[in-house]
Formats: structure tokens, C-alpha cells, sequence
């Protein structure tokens, strides 16, 4: 019995446990559903903006949020006494830095502007100036599409809210202007609440003819009241200078953002290259080069190398170099590329033809090298830039020249081992269009020298003391460039260039400057007086950067350099100058409109 009764007591508790989990389950589910609901009505309501996340975002960027000067002068109304205005002044002023450090572009660290050279001079130099020193070709392309403002009653309400906000408070401390100070503070609530509705005078509601008319008579009567001056200059001058601050800001998040542009690959580029890759693998029988591989270590021949990872660059620098050639049959053209296009280019260069031009592509990673020095050097295979700011003093003033040179990456330096069969080759960057025939470069006598270059003479080597130290070098010689190149790889073995170029960049020691500063000390060292200087109608450069080239001197070069950033593929590219580049891209392709590339 009592075993029966502990029984029949057990199965009584249990029940009763489990309706209390039910009515904690309820209550739980109960206590979720109100929160969705709050939560959405909390952002709603605007609370949100008090919840401060901890970090920022993991990939390094701040999400910043459009703002305008009219939201924030909204600061100055809450802080009567200049001690807690100065406070709020200084947060923001520390947030605003903050987001600047984190937005602006890292010149001296960048791996396609290694550095920025400026000589000393006297006196100073224009915002423009001082603007290209510190951001380079984005004021050059900010300055070339710059727009007049042509919302004028915008700009007029702006201007009066500006002079109202200054007024205000010296007004309200007026015991006998309650009248006045009710106006202002009325006038400036309205104007601030259709600015942040309108960006534009289309935007402006209708009658704002008559907001304006009252803000006018309202400063009117402001300024014509006897109010402390050393306030209102106080308070004009807070305004100015949050108004520098937020201008600097956006130039700063601006350039970023011009860096980011041309620095990424489009989108339509990045398609192309995936659809050719996918393409590849689905015709695994495909077999493009076996039928001529003779021609390839074939030393009579024209051999042409080009160092990419653009296939459209590469392909229309091949097509303009065949189409201006006298004769194509001789030509052979090295293109060199990583594993990731490696099969994207293959497929291009076998659907598109060049004439009788044979067109090999290389991955760089599966090659064969005996060096054990050179599996650190693989990673960097692309010509270098390098953008130089020079501050010239000519009398009492001083002007500042911005160029951008390039040299060789550590892999050129590997040339006279990969082709080890050929004696001489000319070296093209992805980033020029071929004019004129390029025949007579294999006829030039160099006379021992090692690379035939074009000089840029507007840079010495002496005003790169800086990368290049204190070595014997003469300081007066000038500054050779990438871009074309006539490389003489049996001399360059003979010399053995390449363990000279690997010396110097061992020894030099450059703290936190990137590998790309050191290619420019070794590449300008190792070739020290070992450079042929080209004729200057051979190669034209700065088109990438340089508004200003003569539309009679690109016709005339033999080979267009768009060295800079504003490379022709991109949207950010100097029109005038694309189409020359533009005519030698094979625009019938169907992947090309399938991604959608019009250059």
C-alpha cells in the first residue's frame, strides 16, 4: 500500500512539474514575442542612435554616414557657455580624426605609390598644390570635374542659417528681444528642417520665397540690435572652423575612396576573367601552343614580354603592337601572369587571333627556377610606380610637379633565367598602346648597355637620395622608365645583373617601407650607367595622370604609357585619352558584352 501510495505521489509531482516547464515555456515565448515587437519600435523611435558598437567593422572599415553641415550645426544650440561648447568641439573633432585615420588613403605604404619625394624650396605653395603633395592625381581628377554650384536659394538658406546661428545666442541672453529671439529660433527651426529635405532648389517646397524673406528680416533686426561683438566673431568663428573640419573630412573620405577605385579591379573585368576560366575547363581538349613551340626559344625571332594580370590590357597591347607592325609573322609575345588568370588568359589568346604574332602565356608560379631566392620574389611581378612630388622654386615662387615613373618588379629580374634560349627581348607593360612599328628597336647597338629606356629627366636620381642613400651614383643622371624596354639578356647574364639587383636589396634596410620602395633602389642602382636612352618620340608617358599632354605629341609617339592611375580600362580614365586605346580592343567578343565591358 504505502508503495502504491509512493507511486501514485510520484506520478502527481511529475504532472505538476511538467505544467510548470508549460507555463515557463509560455511565459518564455510570451517575453520573445514582446521584445520583437519593441526592439523595431525602439530603431523606430530613434534610439538606436545611444548604442554604440564596441568595434568597428572587421574588414577596416567605418561605415560613415552621409551628413551635412546643417545637422550639425544643430551642436551649437545646446551649449550656451564656451567650456562644455569646447567639449562637444573636441569629441567631435576626436571622432572626425579617427574616421579620417581610417579613411585616408596610406600614401607611404601604398603598393602602387610607394612614396612622395619633394625637394626644399622657399616660400609656399597654393591649396592645389599642397593638395596634389598630399593625394596625388585625385585632386588632378577632382579639379577636372569639379561642378559650380547652381542651387542658389540652397546656398542662400544655408548662408542665412550660418549668420542666424551666430546671432542667436548673444540675442537670447537679451532679456528685452524675447520678440526677436522667438523669430530666430522659429526662422532657424523651419530652414533646418527643409534643408534636410532638399539638396537641391528643385527640392524646395513651394513659398520658400517667403522663408526667406522672414530669415532676411529677422538677421536684419539681429544685426541691428547692440549685442557683445566679441561673441557673435566667436561664434562665426566656431562655425568656420567645424566647417573646415567637415571639408577636410569629406576630402579626405573622398580620396579614399578615389584610391579604392582605381585600385580595384571593375567588376565587368573581374566577370570576363571568370567566364574565360570556366570556359577553359569546359573544353579540356583544347590544345593551343604544342604546333609552336619552336618559335618560342627561337632567338631570330621578335621576342616581346608583357608582365599581367588584365586581359584585356595584355590583349590590346599585343593587337596594337601587330596591327602597326610591317609584318607580323616574326613576332612572338611572352605573356607572364599568375596561376589565378592563368587559364582565363589561355582562352583569350586561342579565340582571338593576331595576325601571323604567336602568343604564349606563362604561369609565373609553375616555372622551373633554380635560384632558391627566387620563391620570395614570385608574389611580385608587376611594374612598379612610384609617384614623385616636386616642389621647383623658380624666383619668389614655388610650383609643385607631380610624376609618376616606374621601374622594374623583383620578377624582371628573372628574365635571363626563364628565357634562357633567347639573347634579346623588349619588355612592354600592360598599361601602353603600340602607335608604330617596332622593328627598328631589334636594330639599335646599344654599346654595352644593358636596358634601352626612355629617361624621364624631370626626375634625377639625385632628388631620390632619400630611397637611394648615399652611394656612389651621379646625382645629376636622370631617372629611366618601364613601359618599353629593350633588354639585352646576353650582357645582362655576362654582368650577372640579377645576384647585383638581389645584393642590394638585402643590404638596404628600409623600416616599414614596403617592398616596393626597395624595387626602386635596386632597380635604379643596378642599372647605373648600364641604361641606353631611347629617343623620346619612342614613348610618350603620363596619360594615366596628366591632363595636359598635347593631342600632337600622343600622335606622333611610337608607344602611349598610361602610367598613373587613371589606366583607360577604368571608369576614373582621362577620356580624351581612351580612345586611343580603346580602338585596338577586340570589342566583337561575345564574353565582352555578356559582362557588360564597355571601356
Amino acid at each position: 500500500m504505502k508503495g502504491g501510495g509512493g507511486g501514485g505521489g510520484g506520478g502527481a509531482v511529475s504532472v505538476t512539474t511538467g505544467k510548470r516547464r508549460w507555463r515557463s515555456l509560455v511565459i518564455g515565448v510570451l517575453f520573445l514575442v514582446i521584445l520583437s515587437m519593441l526592439v523595431p519600435l525602439a530603431f523606430l523611435l530613434g534610439l538606436h542612435n545611444g548604442f554604440h558598437s564596441p568595434n568597428p567593422n572587421p574588414n577596416g572599415y567605418v561605415p560613415v554616414h552621409k551628413t551635412s553641415i546643417v545637422s550639425d550645426l544643430k551642436i551649437y544650440d545646446k551649449y550656451e557657455n564656451s567650456e562644455t561648447f569646447n567639449h562637444a568641439e573636441n569629441y567631435r573633432s576626436t571622432r572626425i580624426n579617427d574616421l579620417v585615420k581610417k579613411l585616408a588613403p596610406n600614401i607611404s605604404k601604398n603598393s602602387k605609390i610607394a612614396g612622395t619625394v619633394a625637394a626644399t624650396g622657399r616660400g609656399g605653395v597654393d591649396e592645389n598644390e599642397n593638395c596634389e603633395l598630399k593625394f596625388g592625381s585625385y585632386c588632378l581628377w577632382r579639379r577636372e570635374h569639379r561642378e559650380e554650384m547652381k542651387d542658389t536659394m540652397v546656398k542662400k538658406l544655408k548662408d542665412q542659417l550660418f549668420v542666424a546661428r551666430a546671432y542667436y545666442p548673444s540675442i537670447a541672453k537679451l532679456p528685452s528681444q524675447d520678440k526677436l529671439t522667438r523669430a530666430l529660433r522659429q526662422n532657424i527651426q523651419e530652414v533646418e528642417r527643409v534643408l534636410s529635405e532638399s539638396a537641391t532648389d528643385v527640392d524646395l517646397p513651394p513659398g520658400i520665397e517667403k522663408k526667406i524673406q522672414r530669415m532676411e528680416a529677422a538677421i536684419t533686426k539681429a544685426k541691428s540690435v547692440p549685442v557683445d561683438c566679441s561673441n557673435v566673431d566667436k561664434k562665426f568663428r566656431q562655425i568656420l572652423d567645424m566647417t573646415n573640419d567637415e571639408a577636410n573630412f569629406h576630402m579626405k573620405q573622398s580620396a579614399f575612396l578615389y584610391q579604392l577605385a582605381v585600385q580595384t579591379m571593375p567588376k565587368s573585368l573581374h566577370c570576363l576573367s571568370m567566364r574565360l576560366t570556366v570556359e577553359y575547363f569546359k573544353s579540356p581538349s583544347v590544345v593551343m601552343e604544342l604546333s609552336q613551340a619552336d618559335r618560342f626559344s627561337d632567338p631570330s625571332l621578335h621576342h616581346y614580354v608583357i608582365f599581367s594580370t588584365n586581359v584585356l590590357a595584355s590583349s590590346v597591347v599585343i593587337n596594337s603592337t601587330v596591327l602597326c607592325a610591317r609584318e607580323s609573322k616574326n613576332q612572338v609575345f611572352h605573356v607572364l601572369t599568375d596561376g589565378q588568370n592563368y587559364f582565363a588568359m589561355k582562352l583569350w589568346f586561342f579565340r582571338n587571333t593576331f595576325k601571323e604574332a604567336t602568343v604564349q602565356v606563362l604561369n609565373i608560379e609553375q616555372l622551373n627556377l633554380e635560384s632558391h631566392d627566387k620563391a620570395i620574389l614570385i608574389h611580385m611581378f608587376l611594374p612598379v610606380e612610384y609617384r614623385v612630388s616636386l616642389l621647383n622654386v623658380d624666383g619668389p615662387s614655388i610650383h609643385s610637379k607631380m610624376q609618376y615613373i616606374s621601374v622594374f618588379s623583383h620578377l624582371h629580374y628573372l628574365l635571363p633565367e626563364i628565357f634562357q634560349s633567347l639573347t634579346k627581348v623588349v619588355v612592354l607593360d600592360d598599361d601602353v598602346v603600340v602607335q608604330k612599328d617596332l622593328s627598328a628597336l631589334w636594330d639599335i647597338n646599344m654599346g654595352g648597355k644593358v636596358n634601352g629606356a626612355v629617361q624621364s629627366c624631370s626626375v634625377s636620381l639625385g632628388q631620390l637620395k632619400s630611397y637611394l642613400g648615399e652611394n656612389s651614383y651621379d646625382k645629376n643622371s636622370c631617372a629611366w622608365m618601364s613601359g618599353l624596354n629593350i633588354v639585352d639578356l646576353a650582357r645582362w647574364r655576362e654582368l650577372d645583373l640579377t645576384k647585383t639587383y638581389q645584393r642590394l636589396v638585402r643590404e638596404v634596410s628600409m623600416g616599414e617601407e614596403s617592398k616596393e620602395a626597395v624595387a626602386l633602389r635596386g632597380s635604379l642602382l643596378t642599372f647605373q650607367d648600364l641604361v641606353y636612352a631611347l629617343d623620346g618620340v619612342w614613348a610618350l608617358s603620363g596619360l594615366g595622370h596628366d591632363y595636359g599632354l598635347n593631342i600632337e605629341a600622343i600622335k606622333k609617339a611610337a608607344v602611349l604609357h598610361y602610367n598613373g592611375h587613371m589606366k583607360p580600362w577604368l571608369e576614373l580614365g582621362i577620356p580624351r585619352y581612351k580612345k586611343f586605346w580603346k580602338k585596338f580592343l577586340n570589342q566583337e567578343d561575345q564574353l565582352l558584352s555578356e559582362c557588360n565591358v564597355h571601356p
